[in-house]
């Protein structure tokens, strides 16, 4: 069985069919979802796919493109909505320096607030960040000697460096269908270097459909595609991928309650 660690089932994409993506997923072997906060203003809707299934949880978080829609967000506010039902990372959040589709000085403080519910929670920090590895890895090293949090680098793109550091803070690193990207190659060069216990996997859907499904939506079922690339790499079987990355999983994310159905 698999787990699908990062999946916006909220998205408008899903809006037709989003009960026949879910049962394609569970066909397909992915056991568990974890759906992911974009901005405060879905959680409702985020809230409401969770408590449908017992198979999916959900996060509390804010997108840094969003970052400028929260410039007086606190730990306060972050921690007290962590306290929902099924609630079991904070994220994501992070810095994006590509599209800055919010300013960089708005960013950091957002991002800043959600280390800080991280820290307080318990709960991994589902990081985003692009273009930003330099600023993201410091400010992690210096918010880490501060407090000790979890950091979690989902659907990676970034450099060996930034990923190393998260390592050596007792982190973990998602990768998603990138990793079967042609272009891609410096990542599965980070995947296959990335200790197998502290890898997850994920689709990002509906973004990033993996080959063989490029120029698709993306779904949870897709998952299985970057399994069967990481099995490549680690030069193992797509059912020890499963196995472990699903163990990798439930001890980050360790609020959620494993079922007898993925043990």
């Amino acid at each position: 069985m698999f787990v699908d660690s990062h999946v916006n089932l909220h998205s408008e994409r899903y809006e037709e069919d989003l009960a026949d993506v879910i049962n394609a997923a569970r066909a397909a072997g992915v056991a568990h979802m974890l759906t992911i906060s974009d901005h405060l203003e879905s959680t409702p809707a985020i809230a409401k796919i969770a408590a449908r299934h017992d198979f999916i949880w959900r996060s509390i978080g804010v997108h840094p493109h969003h970052a400028k829609d929260y410039v007086d967000l606190t730990a306060a506010k972050l921690v007290d909505l962590a306290k929902g039902e099924k609630v079991i990372g904070i994220g994501e959040c992070g810095l994006d320096f590509h599209y800055e589709y919010s300013d960089r000085d708005v960013q950091t403080p957002v991002f800043k607030a959600h280390i800080d519910a991280s820290r307080e929670t318990g709960l991994p920090l589902i990081i985003h960040t692009r273009d930003a590895d330099y600023i993201t890895e410091a400010l992690l090293i210096k918010e880490h000697r501060e407090g000790a949090f979890t950091p979690l680098l989902h659907c990676y793109t970034g450099g060996p460096g930034l990923a190393k550091s998260v390592l050596s803070l007792g982190g973990y690193i998602s990768f998603s269908g990138i990793l079967t990207f042609k272009n891609a190659a410096d990542i599965r060069a980070i995947a296959s270097e990335t200790p197998l216990d502290r890898i997850i996997i994920e689709t990002d859907c509906p973004y990033l459909a993996p080959v063989p499904m490029r120029g698709r939506r993306n779904e949870p079922a897709y998952v299985v595609h970057v399994a069967e690339k990481l099995a490549e790499l680690k030069n193992t079987s797509v059912e020890e991928i499963a196995k472990v990355t699903t163990d990798n999983f439930f001890r980050l994310f360790s609020r959620a309650n494993r079922t007898d159905e993925s043990s």
